[in-house]
């Protein structure tokens, strides 16, 4: 697509528009965590939702919306408060490659973090830099392997320090720290500015913003989502990542 700057950053911007409605919400794995008005509610249930967030999305609404009615619909609570025979209501959970034996480490993991590292708005405070949150990523993968745990539950939880791009956390990030009009992301997290976001960067962003020019890198790692940043924070310094909604509008609804 040979455009201007500006005549790419009108286009995004009315895909924005188009995409960015409360209509979004019911069809993707943001309605997870819509369920809930508890800040802690929506945190929790955002993170697992993210978490199962690759593959058909059909699937990733169901199982996401299923993982929250497992947790007795107040994952917080359950988080904070389980015995250890609670967990074996979460048998059977299964999500692709993510099982129940994943889904049990997430939640002591996440009532380790609650405890002992200030909750996961905790972590992304401490360790965000002055522009980018993806060293506090890094830092959420230690502390969520601080407790015992399975190796195969490591590859759940992405580290940008070895070359992810970490799709489903700059996921989760841009739904708690976002803010827009539309209600669609929540905003909740006022200590950390949206300028910092990472757009979700997989497959269908990548393509898009290829062919947009915005990123030239083939492989969809962490440098190529240095390179998107770099890219989007140009369209727009302090909100960059409202434009995932065009990259995935394009990609996913118009097939660009």
């Amino acid at each position: 697509m040979n455009c201007s700057s500006e005549e790419l950053r009108d286009f995004l911007e009315a895909k924005v528009i188009e995409y960015n409605t409360f209509d979004f919400i019911e069809n993707d794995p943001i309605s997870v965590p819509h369920r809930y008005t508890l800040k802690e509610d929506i945190e929790i249930s955002g993170f697992l939702a993210s978490s199962i967030a690759w593959g058909n999305r059909k699937m990733i609404v169901r199982n996401g919306h299923r993982m929250m009615e497992m947790l007795g619909d107040s994952p917080y609570d359950f988080v904070l408060n389980h015995e250890e025979f609670n967990l074996e209501k979460l048998a059977g959970f299964v999500h692709r490659t993510f099982n129940s034996a994943d889904f049990i480490h997430f939640i002591k993991a996440l009532r380790h973090i609650y405890q002992n590292r200030g909750g996961l708005e905790g972590i992304f405070n401490e360790f965000q830099t002055k522009d980018s949150l993806q060293p506090a990523i890094h830092h959420l993968h230690e502390a969520f392997f601080e407790i015992p745990h399975e190796k195969r539950t490591t590859k759940h939880i992405s580290d940008p320090f070895k070359g992810s791009a970490a799709k489903k956390i700059n996921l989760f990030l841009r739904w708690m720290i976002r803010k827009d009009n539309s209600g669609v992301d929540f905003g909740l997290w006022k200590s950390v500015s949206p300028s910092k976001l990472s757009c979700p960067l997989d497959i269908h962003s990548g393509n898009v913003a290829r062919k947009l020019g915005l990123l030239q890198r083939k492989q969809n790692d962490s440098k190529a989502l240095a390179e998107l940043d770099a890219s989007l924070r140009l369209l727009d310094p302090t909100d960059p990542v409202k434009y995932d909604f065009a990259l995935f509008g394009l990609g996913i609804s118009e097939k660009f």
